[in-house]
C-alpha cells in the first residue's frame, strides 16, 4: 500500500513539475543564486511517510479553501508547494504565507514590476539561469524558483525573516511587507 502511494506520488509530483518566479532588489545578477535556481531546476522532494502527508494536507487544504474553490486544484497546489519548501529547506506553512500576500493563490498573477505566477517571480531569472523559455505561470516552475530564491535570502540574511522577506520583495529597510507575511503565517497557516 505505501509502496503504490510513493510510487502514485512519485509520478504525480513529476508530471505537474513547472514553472517560478521571484522578486529581487535589483537587476544584478548574483552569481550564486544563479547556480542555486540553475541547481534547483533538476531535483526533488516529498513527505516523510504517508501520515505526515494525509494530515498535512487536510488541514492545509481546508486552510486553503476561502482562496481555492476546486479540492483537487488545492491539493495539488498543496503538494507542490510542500515539494518545493521541503526541497529548499523552507516551512511549506512560510511559503503559503508568502503565496498568500503576493497573489493570494493567483498562478496567473502578474505585478506592475512584471513579477509572475504564485510566488512573483521576476522574469529575468530565466534569461539568467539559461531557461528563457520557462514559463513562470506553471506552478512547479514558479514554485521552484520562488522557494530557492528565498532560501537563498534566508541564508544570506542569516534567517532573519524581516530582513529575507524585505529582499525577496524588493523593499529592503521595510517590515511592512514582512509583517503583512508573519502576519498571515500567524492567523492563517501556523498548525495549532
Amino acid at each position: 500500500m505505501i509502496k503504490r502511494f510513493t510510487t502514485a506520488l512519485l509520478v504525480f509530483l513529476i508530471s505537474i513539475l513547472a514553472n517560478t518566479q521571484v522578486h529581487a532588489d535589483n537587476q544584478t545578477v548574483d552569481p550564486e543564486l544563479r547556480q542555486l535556481l540553475t541547481d534547483a531546476i533538476s531535483s526533488s522532494e516529498s513527505f516523510d511517510d504517508r501520515f505526515h502527508a494525509e494530515v498535512w494536507l487536510l488541514d492545509m487544504s481546508n486552510r486553503l479553501k476561502k482562496y481555492v474553490d476546486d479540492e483537487a486544484t488545492r491539493l495539488d497546489m498543496l503538494k507542490q508547494i510542500h515539494l518545493e519548501a521541503t526541497r529548499a529547506n523552507l516551512q511549506p506553512e512560510l511559503v503559503l504565507a508568502l503565496i498568500e500576500v503576493e497573489s493570494h493563490f493567483d498562478s496567473y498573477a502578474i505585478s506592475k514590476s512584471g513579477a509572475q505566477g504564485m510566488m512573483q517571480v521576476m522574469p529575468f531569472w530565466l534569461k539568467e539561469i539559461g531557461r528563457p523559455d520557462d514559463n513562470l505561470i506553471v506552478m512547479k516552475t514558479n514554485l521552484r524558483m520562488g522557494c530557492t530564491i528565498l532560501k537563498y535570502y534566508m541564508d544570506m540574511e542569516k534567517h532573519d525573516l524581516h530582513r529575507a522577506l524585505a529582499r525577496y520583495n524588493g523593499s529592503r529597510g521595510s517590515k511592512v511587507y514582512s509583517n503583512k507575511v508573519l502576519i498571515a503565517l500567524r492567523n492563517n497557516w501556523y498548525q495549532s
